[in-house]
């Protein structure tokens, strides 16, 4: 608890400068050879920092089996580049405040995460695709315009087709895409349906007789229904 107290901060001010590095190196073609060295040394030492730190937390862990099962999507950001900037999410969650369990933090915090998860998503793969894509034979996506509209189609599991990806590694990436859209979506109708719920019986539960008022409604609506007949 103490170490990742210590180091909740630094490491988010390192997931946004990786996440900052990668994207200048892959959206600026012309970036001069000795700026980009430089860009591939900071992401170099930065994964770095992520090994070491994920593996002391690990040593750290009281039951390391344990610990390994809850942070597989740690150890995945951490082996595969496309990834990594969602160790953001993960290091969010060190920070004091969103450790907290009163009911505002609980509800940023899911708020917070949810956004970001999204934005991480599509931002990285459409990054992801646009390196492997733009410079491939017959290659829809040339661009980091075309690449955000690609990957915000397909995560809506719309899909028009207009643009789509050409190498092995660009369609992998697309359905990651693809299962993480209909995930989303999924998660986000339960949400809204779990969110109606609450609300109704907080209300009759605030106001018994609303819950005998919208029985009486539903009376008179089926009544009226009948009447004519």
């Amino acid at each position: 608890m103490r170490y990742e107290t210590a180091t909740s901060i630094p490491l988010v001010t390192l997931s946004i400068v990786f996440i900052a590095a990668y994207s200048v190196q892959v959206l600026d073609t012309h970036l001069p050879a000795e700026a980009r060295l430089a860009l591939t040394i900071v992401i170099i030492v930065i994964w770095v920092v992520f090994a070491v730190d994920y593996l002391i937390r690990l040593l750290l862990s009281p039951n390391r089996r344990a610990y390994f099962k809850a942070t597989l999507r740690e150890l995945l950001s951490v082996v595969i580049p496309v990834f990594r900037p969602f160790l953001l999410l993960s290091h969010l969650k060190q920070i004091p405040f969103f450790r907290s369990r009163s009911g505002a933090s609980v509800r940023t915090t899911v708020v917070i995460h949810a956004a970001l998860f999204v934005i991480l998503f599509v931002y990285s793969i459409s990054l992801a695709v646009l390196a492997v894509e733009r410079d491939a034979p017959g290659a829809t996506i040339t661009n980091f315009g075309d690449a955000i509209w690609w990957a915000c189609v397909t995560v809506a599991t719309v899909g028009y087709g207009d643009v789509y990806p050409v190498t092995a590694f660009g369609r992998l990436l697309a359905v990651i895409l693809m299962a993480g859209g209909v995930a989303i979506v999924g998660i986000a109708t339960a949400t809204i349906v779990s969110y109606l719920g609450e609300r109704i019986s907080h209300r009759r539960h605030e106001d018994p007789s609303a819950e005998r008022h919208d029985q009486m409604e539903a009376e008179r609506r089926d009544q009226a229904v009948a009447e004519p007949a």
